[in-house]
């Protein structure tokens, strides 16, 4: 019973939980404002309605998806004083300033624009309408990045100060918190994706009304715009993960040992696609593999030196005293090529798919099917590549510095934690099920019509179109 209510494991499932739900719509709002914003300019610009159309029906989608991502983003603080009291007495210092600004500024700044965006259709100059959204990507977008920013600390803690007589990490640079070097690789890493899974939306709703040849002159350009950026965004996230791993490598080399399951410093490392192993995961039976393809990844040389997991925790016994300084092997394994697969897959569908569209051409509805079920391929590939970058971290919550276990609230029960993880399941259950129901009549649903010319003023359209 000791083990089932024990109060860190509980802890952990809860945030775990929380927060790869509440990640279910922060990519999608990153990459449909975008989306949105490039179709009000392309209508701004020409007055084709056709834009305008493309611009209200996903508009409506990212004010849903942006709405329950704003719910479910408060929870998560509410767990830092709850559940992880020593966590947040011990970097609140730090932690706090990023999440300061991010509310001040950036959540302000898109809470400001939205507000005009949704309001100002028929109140506002187009042009000046126009950099409402342009305003709310800017604000979602530095949003991300201060929310980045606090979460790269926990990787690579930098700009502070540790004082024994508190206890607790001051901060003493806070722009070294704003510009570490795992910030500004994650920033446009989780940009990319998001880009990636808002084109897979996007193609998967213009996927299914081609599948019933509805809005036949709405949704094929919308189709085309999605697979175009599922593979601009699928390039960018193989650039900037390339950039990504050189600074994991340089601020969490267990991590990438632990990616590759190497235990033994090792040059020439290849980098196996599948593998199997002994039960305890230290010997290997059969892999197949990419030679030279880990040290590149690690040193940008085919044959430079990949440290090992027995080595690394080694010198980690010696710097921070007994322990295991491993992840879960397993998790951090499979986790990292699970995520590069969805994420290639996502990239080949949307090669096909532009092929069996090029020309007019209608694919059959079986393939019009694959479209649509494969659109929640990069939602899959981005909370996998979290839960890689969460649990490849362990066992510090701020790495080098405070482990999990020590983390934790000392005075919560592990009942406490259990009603509150159910509860909030139950809740978010239902959450789900709403904000599904909603994304999916809005999908469904035929994009708005306007009784005037191609060729009218985008002002004149603007004064004609309803608000939402």
């Amino acid at each position: 019973m000791d083990g089932i209510l024990d109060p860190l494991v509980l802890a952990r499932w809860q945030f775990g939980l929380t927060t790869l739900y509440h990640f279910l719509f922060v990519p999608l709002t990153l990459g449909m404002v975008l989306a949105v914003a490039i179709w009000q300019t392309a209508w701004v610009r020409t007055g084709k309605i056709a834009y305008l159309q493309l611009t209200r029906f996903f508009g409506k989608l990212f004010l849903i998806n942006f709405a329950m991502g704003i719910v479910t983003g408060i929870v998560q603080e509410f767990q830092f004083g709850m559940n992880w009291s020593e966590y947040s007495r011990f970097v609140g210092d730090i932690f706090g300033a990023p999440l300061a600004f991010e509310g001040l500024i950036a959540f302000f700044l898109e809470a400001t624009m939205i507000g005009l965006w949704i309001f100002g259709w028929d109140k506002l100059p187009p042009k000046l309408h126009l950099l409402t959204i342009w305003g709310t990507m800017l604000g979602t977008w530095i949003s991300a990045y201060f929310i980045l920013a606090a979460n790269a600390f926990m990787q690579n803690p930098v700009g502070f100060e540790f004082t024994p007589e508190t206890g607790r990490a001051e901060l003493v640079d806070f722009m070294a918190v704003l510009l570490n070097p795992v910030a500004l690789a994650q920033l446009p890493h989780t940009l990319f994706a998001s880009i990636m899974f808002a084109a897979g939306v996007i193609a998967g709703v213009a996927a299914w009304h081609l599948k019933r040849e509805q809005n036949l002159e709405i949704m094929r350009p919308a189709l085309k715009f999605g697979l175009w950026s599922m593979i601009i965004g699928g390039i960018g996230v193989i650039w900037s993960g390339d950039a990504l791993g050189l600074v994991m490598v340089q601020t969490q080399p267990m991590k990438m040992a632990a990616a590759e399951a190497l235990y033994h410093t090792t040059a020439n490392a290849s980098f196996s696609i599948f593998t199997l192993g002994t039960p305890d995961g230290t010997n290997e039976l059969f892999s197949i593999r990419i030679p030279h393809l880990l040290s590149f990844l690690s040193t940008h040389t085919l044959d430079g030196t990949v440290e090992g997991i027995n080595d690394l925790q080694a010198e980690y016994q010696a710097l921070y005293g007994p322990g295991d300084y491993a992840p879960t092997i397993w998790i951090t394994y499979w986790s990292f090529r699970w995520m590069m697969f969805f994420g290639f897959a996502s990239i080949l569908v949307a090669i096909v798919g532009l092929f069996l569209t090029r020309k007019g051409r209608q694919p059959k509805a079986w393939q019009w099917n694959i479209a649509i079920w494969t659109s929640a391929f990069p939602l899959i590939g981005i909370l996998i590549g979290w839960i890689f970058t969460e649990m490849g971290r362990q066992p510090w919550i701020v790495f080098s510095l405070l482990k999990t276990e020590a983390a934790v609230s000392p005075n919560v029960s592990g009942l406490s934690v259990l009603i509150s993880l159910i509860a909030f399941t139950l809740i978010y259950g239902i959450l789900a099920v709403v904000e599904f129901r909603l994304l999916i009549k809005a999908a469904q649903s035929d994009p708005q019509t306007f009784e005037l010319e191609e060729d009218d003023e985008p002002a004149k359209v603007a004064v004609e179109a309803s608000v939402y």
